[in-house]
């Protein structure tokens, strides 16, 4: 029995998707929820649920489901579930073997992934590759792209990963024929699964372990464990492992003598593959059928069955699978008389080998060549084929490796054993104790709640109240520097309205002298007073330092950061900023500065030309934003 097309991809799709059972999952109500979502990154992870669940019932409502969460994701802009979406579509084509198209989707989550860093979606796109190298019978490719999957999850610390990533490195190098490898790295994906507590990957790995056992002649222990996988498969409703494991309990059933107890199996994995569009498994199950017509001896019909199986399997591209038939053809065409067209079908069998290194399948197809030259009565070319086929007979399976594998497979159990019966010591032990300390324990853990709780409420209290002062603390600080704020805000208001105030005042006096030197009787009496308070009220200077040292403390130091914008800078264009500063406009300025409106707009054009501003640049929100 060769490990099936069907179980590699289970372990790629699957490998770090949930598996639901119809039990568990209420379809119906994710599927109205879902609806009733808004768009966000909770919906795509509800499309992803709803997708796993369909992927193996139904798929077409998964493949619908799985481009509506690439749109949503497109939607929001979210890349990894842009990823998720083209690796779920990449799944439902690859089932339908549509490899080119699954090869595509896969390549494309790879890439985004890839760019994320995303430990997990690229192992999934990574399983997927190889996956379909593998079904299409490129094993090299297959396990050097499994390198990189086993590398990446290894790196992220990803345990299911790691344990998919060994148990598919078994079945790549049990199709290639080097047993030894392939058990002890299913046994290392078994112990992994097994810690995860993971019965569907235990139940895939039994199936591998039947293979292994069913290549070594262990025919009995094979039809065990595919018998174990089997129903673990039936009770999660998943028909489409039903189906390889219905086809391989039929092959160990046939190989032990027994074609009346293996046919009804092949009979239903068939219904169940036709029913449900399953090409790779339908072609293995024909393939079955020839091979019990062929033991037989009724070669008509296993020719007839192994000519269907090869046309399907060419169908969905599976080399390795078409390679098989063709083996067990040139068996039929040697058993029918026509060892002729059994060396057309051998040598296509051998070059398929050849250029794959699958020495599995190399090794019956030297056997047919040896056998069907013989009977055209060419002794050298029957020898020939021979020796070749008990050189790599020899090389593949010989004593060493024999014991190899068994001692693995002793030591793993010897392990399994151990550490169930250390289990069980422990709880024994941890029981005895438990009985002997039980009334302390609860004395104990009474008086040590009511310590737990004075403690922790203690330091609970004091460590609230230590925030609470510190809150109260840093709040007075805050309010102290707020009022002084306030109250230089409120003085440099004061004191820019008191310029104001005074130079329209000036002005006023200026006018009203002018008006006193018309008229000698009032000269006289109010000239002297008027000189006197135009005296007190001219003392500008003072003012502007007044001024100037409240503004500097509102504004950070306003005048040194123009200074570092443009040293050469003058007093007056410092105080012509400060001004445009708190908002003056050109009429308040030239009142203040006792000059005419036009002199202002010609220094705000210099000021401007100094700090270097554009054109239509505003030199007030310029100043503003220093």
């Amino acid at each position: 029995m060769k490990y099936s097309i069907a179980f590699a991809i289970w372990a790629l799709l699957m490998g770090l998707q949930p598996i639901y059972s119809q039990k568990v999952l209420n379809i119906d109500s994710l599927e109205t929820a879902f609806e009733d979502q808004p768009l966000d990154t909770n919906k795509i992870k509800s499309a992803n649920t709803i997708i796993n669940y369909y992927m193996y019932r139904t798929p077409e409502k998964a493949r619908q489901y799985a481009t509506e969460l690439l749109n949503m994701a497109d939607d929001l802009d979210n890349a990894r579930g842009i990823s998720l979406g083209y690796y779920q579509l990449g799944v439902y084509h690859n089932n339908l073997d549509q490899l080119d198209s699954a090869r595509h989707y896969y390549r494309s989550s790879l890439e985004i992934a890839e760019e994320l860093n995303d430990g997990i979606q690229k192992s999934k796109a990574y399983r997927g590759l190889a996956i379909i190298e593998f079904s299409q019978g490129n094993l090299v490719k297959a396990d050097s792209i499994n390198n990189l999957d086993l590398a990446n999850t290894i790196e992220h610390g990803d345990t299911m990963g790691i344990a998919l990533a060994y148990d598919f490195k078994g079945t790549i190098n049990q199709n290639k024929g080097y047993y030894s490898i392939a058990l002890e790295n299913v046994l290392k994906g078994l112990a992994l699964f097994e810690q995860l507590g993971d019965s569907i990957r235990i139940a895939d790995c039994y199936n591998h372990l039947a293979t292994l056992e069913h290549n070594l002649g262990n025919l009995e222990k094979a039809v065990n464990y595919n018998e174990n996988a089997l129903r673990i498969y039936e009770a999660y409703d998943d028909y489409y492992y039903q189906a390889q494991a219905l086809n391989d309990i039929g092959i160990m059933y046939m190989l032990l003598k027994q074609e009346a107890v293996a046919i009804p199996y092949y009979e239903k994995s068939l219904e169940l593959t036709r029913k449900h569009n399953i090409k790779s498994i339908e072609a293995a199950t024909l393939t079955g059928f020839g091979s019990i017509y062929l033991q037989l001896k009724e070669y008509d019909k296993a020719i007839d069955y192994l000519n269907q199986s090869i046309a399907l399997s060419k169908s969905v591209n599976a080399k390795r699978r078409v390679a098989i038939a063709e083996n067990k053809l040139a068996q039929a065409y040697i058993g029918k008389g026509a060892p002729a067209k059994a060396i057309v079908h051998a040598n296509n069998a051998k070059h398929y080998a050849e250029d794959n290194e699958n020495i599995s399948i190399k090794r019956p197809a030297l056997r047919n060549l040896s056998t069907a030259y013989e009977k055209l009565n060419n002794p050298s070319l029957a020898l020939e084929n021979y020796k070749a086929f008990k050189v790599l007979s020899d090389s593949i399976i010989n004593k060493e490796k024999i014991d190899k594998i068994e001692e693995l497979r002793v030591q793993f159990d010897t392990q399994k054993k151990e550490a169930e019966i250390a289990l069980q010591e422990e709880e024994i032990k941890t029981l005895k104790i438990q009985a002997k300390n039980d009334r302390l324990v609860k004395s104990l853990f009474g008086i040590g709640m009511f310590s737990f709780l004075a403690i922790s409420g203690l330091l609970y209290f004091g460590f609230t109240q230590r925030i609470k002062r510190n809150r109260i603390e840093r709040e007075k600080q805050e309010e102290i520097f707020k009022q002084e704020i306030e109250y230089k805000k409120k003085e440099l208001t004061s004191q820019t309205l008191h310029l104001v105030q005074k130079s329209t005042f000036i002005q006023e006096l200026k006018e009203n002298l002018e008006r006193i030197k018309q008229s000698p009787e009032l000269f006289k009496v109010e000239f002297g007073r008027l000189v006197m308070l135009l005296e007190r009220q001219s003392t500008e200077d003072q003012d502007w330092e007044v001024f100037k040292s409240f503004f500097s403390e509102v504004h950070n130091d306003f005048d040194d950061k123009l200074r570092a914008i443009t040293r050469d800078i003058t007093d007056n264009e410092l105080r012509l900023a400060s001004f445009l500063r708190m908002k003056l406009t050109t009429k308040e300025i030239a009142s203040i500065l006792n000059v005419l409106p036009d002199s202002v707009l010609k220094s705000k054009y210099r000021l401007k030309k100094k700090l270097r501003l554009e054109k239509d640049q505003d030199l007030t929100g310029y100043l503003n934003g220093i």
